[in-house]
């Protein structure tokens, strides 16, 4: 058993031992019986046991099997070693309407796509954990939105226990990204810590600490309290650098005024940085990528409808899951959808960025 919480990563590609957590080790059996539902779906199952521990993984309880199932794209994109770029589903499910939402879905793959990086859509159907979806998943997430829950890390156990639907949180899409042997996240922004609550913190800031990933984010959610965040990051370890800036972003702005310590201006210096703290059984990264300047909004008038929307949110008594979805909305009212395709054109940002990073890291591994 080893002695850190990760251990055996040599670089940043998905193609070596990954995390494990001090109570088990796994390896991958496949099920892959003539006939049988694997061999139809290219199901993989990974089964607790002592030995070496692979890219791909998934646990098996006593009692059940929890797999992880890999479109086929995915599949052979990371058995080859090419980039895969994990990519959350609540953006889909909880972010917009329909349709609107499932050609936000599309864009963010096909800006993957565009940039040379396999996509991996990543949530749960039927109590199944998909990483990677196809078109028609892609679609029924985005139809049928209501029937998905939003699920955080700690959220999975009992959907994929009970066979549920769910679109996977930052924290979840990292867990499962990891387990998967990706290595490279992109999101619009992570959680953090709430305004006026101290107490009240996303569990963003644990799982990205404790999980060999690097998050590709245009720093926190801008709703959130960016100076507490940060210091919450620092002490749990989290190694945050910034993407071509000094200074930490604010979401919808380019900067917040918080000065990190570290700055890389290159995808390829970044993917050696990541394969020397994955040496060191090290957790995850957060790459703050700020918005792009022609997509920021003015500071002042964010900053007042942010301010604006808490104040409802406290008067109507919204908290826990529920705050931050009202707090955008409410943003989105305030700004006339201005919000709205800022964070559209932030995320894709990410994407492109996290798939430099992703392209990066294969070479990384293949030198």
């Amino acid at each position: 058993m080893p002695a850190s919480l990760f251990e055996g990563m040599t670089n940043c590609s998905g193609r070596t031992a990954i995390a494990q957590a001090p109570l088990a080790q796994f390896h991958p059996v496949a099920d892959t019986a003539p006939g049988s539902r694997a061999a139809d779906e290219g199901k993989e199952v990974f089964q607790r046991a002592g030995g070496e521990s692979r890219c791909s993984l998934a646990v098996r309880a006593p009692a059940m099997s929890v797999a992880l199932h890999f479109s086929e794209e995915v599949r052979a994109a990371l058995a080859s070693g090419a980039p895969v770029l994990a990519l959350e589903s609540t953006i889909v499910a909880h972010g917009l309407p329909w349709p609107d939402n499932l050609d936000v879905g599309r864009a963010l793959e096909s800006a993957a796509r565009e940039a040379g990086a396999v996509p991996a859509t990543i949530a749960v159907f039927d109590g199944v954990a998909r990483i990677g979806l196809s078109g028609e998943q892609l679609e029924r997430l985005a139809r049928d939105a209501g029937n998905f829950v939003k699920a955080g890390v700690a959220d999975l156990p009992v959907i994929l226990a009970r066979g549920g639907n769910a679109a996977t949180t930052v924290s979840a899409t990292a867990t499962l990204a990891a387990l998967a042997g990706i290595r490279v996240f992109a999101t619009g922004g992570i959680g953090g810590v709430h305004r006026g609550d101290a107490l009240d913190v996303s569990s963003d800031l644990t799982t990205l600490a404790r999980t060999p990933i690097a998050i590709v984010s245009a720093g926190a959610k801008a709703i959130l309290d960016l100076p507490r965040t940060l210091e919450v990051l620092e002490t749990l370890g989290a190694l945050v650098i910034g993407y071509g800036t000094n200074e930490f972003p604010a979401f919808y702005t380019r900067g917040s005024g918080l000065r990190l310590e570290h700055r890389c201006d290159s995808a390829d210096e970044l993917a050696r940085i990541l394969a020397v703290r994955w040496q060191l059984g090290h957790g995850g990264v957060l790459v703050a990528n700020p918005i792009p300047a022609a997509d920021a909004l003015p500071a002042d008038p964010i900053n007042a409808a942010i301010g604006a929307a808490i104040a409802a949110a406290q008067s109507q008594g919204i908290g826990g899951k529920a705050l931050t979805p009202f707090l955008l909305s409410e943003l989105a009212r305030a700004t006339g959808g201005a919000s709205i395709r800022a964070n559209r054109a932030l995320a894709l940002n990410n994407v492109r960025v996290g798939a430099e990073l992703a392209n990066a890291c294969a070479r990384h591994g293949r030198s």
